[in-house]
């Protein structure tokens, strides 16, 4: 009777899915329906032990083996596959698959369990590089789970096909699929190993794409979901690592270095270190942003030991230190390994910042032109905002004042919208930069002072100090750049003829410009200018 009454509260504890209580009555209980054992299985991986959950299949598998079950069998030799590939397991895991393939020989074509191994056979093509065959196996998953009402399927399938859209550089389709895997999800209709790997990975398709607004929608409700799981382990440190993601755009650092901490906690506690590197990279990132250089290198450093490219996040590092050499070397070797442009979007603006500050204008030009084309083609707010951004600093670098201040503003536009404040000064001080050139100096100011407050308020030490830089750019007698070039020019001995050649300007603007800076400066004559010019060291 007791066996019964612990069953029966095993089975209520997974339904309102208190995986601890159900995983401490079923590993107890000896008799176990199939239905059971996979809960038991559920509930030890959920619990964060992955080698019990193991057991508890391959327990299953065999009861199906001696029970004359062979598609019962195949379900839990599915399941096996499964969760050996997500613990890095995959010669055994392959192994396990391969067994459930010899066991559907002679079964009917139209059962559920072809469409489980169908997902196998994607991740094995998609791993080989087969795009167009993965693309199509995926397509079937969905099928099949559609055919049969199999929710899992068909998120699954969705997730995958999305996914592989997206690669194809069919984002719009693909970001659709996910969408639509997103509902199942919400409705609470797909079991909770699967739910969990399809959240993270649909953020973190919105992650690579930069589309912030669907990564913030979706990490809420992945948290509401781990939230709603007493003793949940797995997906847990994805959960902590996207809020972080998120927090960092908000420049929220404090808040988003805790929940990076707490990922890297939670992945070791669940035994997987590897994706722990991205955590430490997002790590840096906000290590560097604060002007703590050191110690964001060394953090880099220990994301590269547990295998995840620390790039660019390490380039800007070395910018940020002075070894701008190694930066330019290291984007260069990056962007030549990475050919597809979801991966590239996520290197190109760090590319243009680093090739820019080594004065590599040739090589940053295309380079902003790709993101832009990029950007165009995949839409979201957050990748037009980059795009404008480097197209912006790559037309300053190359003297287009008009054409920065114009797309400097569409970034600033852009980053406003998503409220990312980092990203909205520094794009301030591109627009006054642009205005500087123009000779509008005092807009200029205006637009650095709010950029200086800004970085103040979120200690971005090192961007707070090149505002201050800029800002000390302010020659005596309030002169622009602009009109700093025609004095010096002046101060050469050459007539307005010449200045204006030089400079690209009609006589009547050097004219303008000289006329203001006698005003300024208190002078009457060019004499007195470029003594005045000489005397405060404005000629460098």
């Amino acid at each position: 009777m007791s066996i019964i009454n612990d069953l029966e509260r095993a089975r209520a504890a997974v339904e309102r899915h208190d995986w601890p209580l159900a995983y401490e009555l079923l590993r107890q209980a000896d008799e176990l329906t199939p239905e059971d054992t996979m809960a038991l299985a559920t509930s030890a991986y959920l619990t964060g032990n992955p080698d019990a959950a193991v057991r508890a299949l391959q327990r299953g598998y065999q009861a199906r083996i001696q029970d004359r079950d062979p598609l019962g069998a195949v379900r839990f030799a599915s399941w096996l596959g499964l969760v050996l590939n997500v613990q890095g397991e995959f010669s055994v895991g392959a192994g396990w698959v391969s067994r459930a393939q010899s066991l559907l020989e002679g079964q009917p074509e139209e059962v559920v369990e072809r469409g489980h191994l169908l997902l196998h056979e994607f991740y094995r093509r998609l791993g080989s590089g087969n795009l167009a065959g993965a693309g199509d196996i995926a397509a079937r998953v969905v099928e099949t789970g559609r055919r049969f009402g199999n929710h899992d399927l068909i998120a699954q399938g969705l997730m995958c096909r999305g996914r592989w859209l997206i690669y194809a550089g069919r984002v719009p389709e693909g970001l659709a699929l996910l969408d639509e895997a997103m509902i199942g999800l919400t409705a609470g209709e797909v079991s909770p190993i699967v739910a969990g790997l399809v959240y993270c990975s649909l953020i973190e398709a919105c992650q690579e794409l930069s589309d912030f607004g669907r990564a913030s929608s979706w990490t809420r409700a992945l948290a509401h979901w781990c939230d709603d799981q007493p003793g949940l382990l797995p997906f847990t440190g994805q959960c902590a690592l996207h809020k972080g993601q998120i927090l960092r755009l908000t420049g929220a650092y404090d808040d988003a270095l805790s929940e990076f901490a707490a990922a890297l906690r939670r992945y070791e506690l669940f035994g997987t270190p590897a994706p722990a590197g991205l955590a430490l990279n997002e790590t840096a990132d906000v290590l560097r942003i604060r002007g703590e250089l050191e110690a964001a290198e060394a953090t880099h450093r220990q994301a590269s030991d547990l295998g995840h490219d620390p790039q660019p996040g390490l380039s800007l590092c070395w910018l940020a230190r002075g070894r701008t050499a190694a930066a330019v070397s290291a984007v260069r070797r990056v962007l030549a390994e990475v050919p597809d442009p979801v991966h590239r979007c996520k290197l190109l603006p760090a590319a243009v910042e680093v090739l820019l500050a080594a004065g590599h204008l040739d090589e940053a030009k295309p380079l902003s032109d790709e993101l832009t084309g990029i950007a165009a083609a995949f839409g979201g707010a957050a990748l037009s905002a980059m795009a404008a951004y480097a197209a912006a600093t790559v037309d300053l670098a190359a003297g287009q004042a008009a054409d920065a201040l114009r797309v400097a503003r569409e970034s600033l536009r852009l980053w406003s919208e998503i409220d990312s404040p980092y990203e909205v000064a520094r794009s301030r001080v591109v627009v006054a930069q642009a205005l500087r050139k123009l000779g509008d100096e005092d807009s200029a100011v205006t637009e650095l002072n709010a950029a200086r407050h800004t970085f103040a308020e979120l200690g971005a030490v090192p961007a707070l100090r090149e505002v201050e830089r800029l800002q000390r750019r302010t020659t005596p007698g309030g002169l622009t750049e602009r009109e700093l070039e025609v004095l010096r020019l002046v101060a050469e001995g050459r007539g307005n003829p010449e200045i204006a050649r030089v400079l690209f300007l009609s006589q009547k603007t050097v004219a303008r410009h000289l006329s203001n800076i006698f005003v300024k400066l208190n002078v009457s004559s060019r004499t007195a200018a470029a003594a005045y010019a000489h005397e405060h060291q404005l000629l460098s």
